[in-house]
């Protein structure tokens, strides 16, 4: 079995320091080899060469988050205009994830 990769949003990156994660949410600036997106709060991502993000779009990253708690991207996904994208349902499925952690990752 693989490492797991719990769903989180900004407000739970410090608990996950040094850990892989899953983000989804908004871009809101890209400069160079760097963007922000914006999950239940703005989260600086430091792009691989294979992260071909577009302003306004949904975005699905899998990183580590660094001790200044930026997210260092291993893989991202676009999943097209954030308008398509219920995030009110993903805020929830991250809320489930936190609160029944036992079926989706192991609390250390």
């Amino acid at each position: 079995m693989t490492d797991s990769t719990p769903r989180i949003t900004a407000p739970y990156l410090e608990q996950f320091s040094h850990a892989t994660v899953r983000i989804l949410g908004k871009v809101r600036q890209l400069r160079g080899e760097q963007a922000t997106i914006d999950a239940g709060g703005n989260i600086q991502v430091h792009l691989n060469r294979d992260a071909h993000l577009q302003l306004n779009h949904a975005v699905e990253v899998i990183g580590k988050v660094q001790n200044d708690l930026s997210v260092k991207v291993m893989a991202s996904t676009d999943m097209g205009p954030e308008g398509t994208i219920n995030f009110d349902a993903v805020e929830a499925v991250v809320d489930a994830t936190h609160r029944y952690h036992e079926i989706f990752y192991n609390k250390e």
